[in-house]
């Protein structure tokens, strides 16, 4: 299964990883609550995927310079 890592923010593809090659577990999952697995892992069974939000680069220091943005529910669009 297909692990794919998008911004949270911009919805930007920022990579993936091959899961037939890697666990899950290798990649730190386990160590996520089931809430904190529920917020940022998306799966899509039609696709055979695991979709993963984070936030990139760019996203990450335009919150860092305005941190009021985090009030808005999509800041960066």
């Amino acid at each position: 299964m297909r692990i794919i890592y998008v911004c949270r923010h911009c919805h930007h593809y920022l990579g993936e990883v091959d899961g037939s090659r890697v666990s899950p577990s290798a990649l730190g999952f386990h160590s996520l609550t089931p809430e904190e697995r529920a917020d940022i892992m998306t799966t899509d069974p039609h696709e055979g995927c695991i979709y993963v939000n984070t936030v990139c680069e760019f996203c990450q220091q335009a919150l860092e310079a305005n941190p009021e943005l985090t009030l808005i529910r999509t800041p960066l669009q």
